[in-house]
């Protein structure tokens, strides 16, 4: 039997590691490598997005599987690694980020990474809008998901 996932908050030893699957799955979910040298990549995760948004781990045992970053507004980062997907790592991830929503999340994707369309799609999320991002030279969708309303109690029911 495997030992079951765990999702915790960050620890700086699994940066590396975290980098370089984030490097991994990027390029197997869009199709093209990250265009920022990997020494800058860890500089923006140390700087940017330590210091601006929690993020979560998905580990069994001493094994990255995964990551997300996550505010009460919006998914900045979710990815899996490429072994492991299909497995529910990124839906436990998703399920922490809508736990700890304000009841509505956006994030983007890449309009090439059909595979992250579907999963969010899967999950509640809608395409709200389309875009292009500069950076990537790549167009890119906007998702939104609400937080499903409680029906409304019988009258008499308190």
């Amino acid at each position: 039997m495997q030992p079951s996932v765990q999702i915790t908050p960050y620890r700086p030893e699994f940066r590396d590691r975290l980098v370089d699957l984030w490097r991994a799955s990027f390029a197997h979910g869009v199709g093209v490598p990250v265009p920022h040298p990997i020494d800058d990549h860890r500089r923006f995760f140390d700087e940017h997005m330590l210091t601006e948004t929690p993020v979560h781990l998905a580990l069994r045992d001493d094994e990255l599987l995964g990551f997300g970053a996550f505010t009460p507004e919006s998914v900045m980062q979710l990815y899996v690694g490429v072994e492991h997907l299909g497995r529910g790592i990124g839906a436990r991830l998703l399920e922490l980020a809508k736990a700890n929503s304000n009841g509505r999340l956006w994030l983007y994707t890449f309009i090439t990474n059909t595979n992250a369309q579907r999963f969010y799609e899967r999950h509640g999320f809608e395409v709200v809008e389309r875009g292009f991002e500069p950076v990537m030279q790549l167009d890119d969708l906007r998702y939104e998901w609400r937080r499903p309303r409680s029906p409304a109690m019988p009258a008499g029911h308190a």
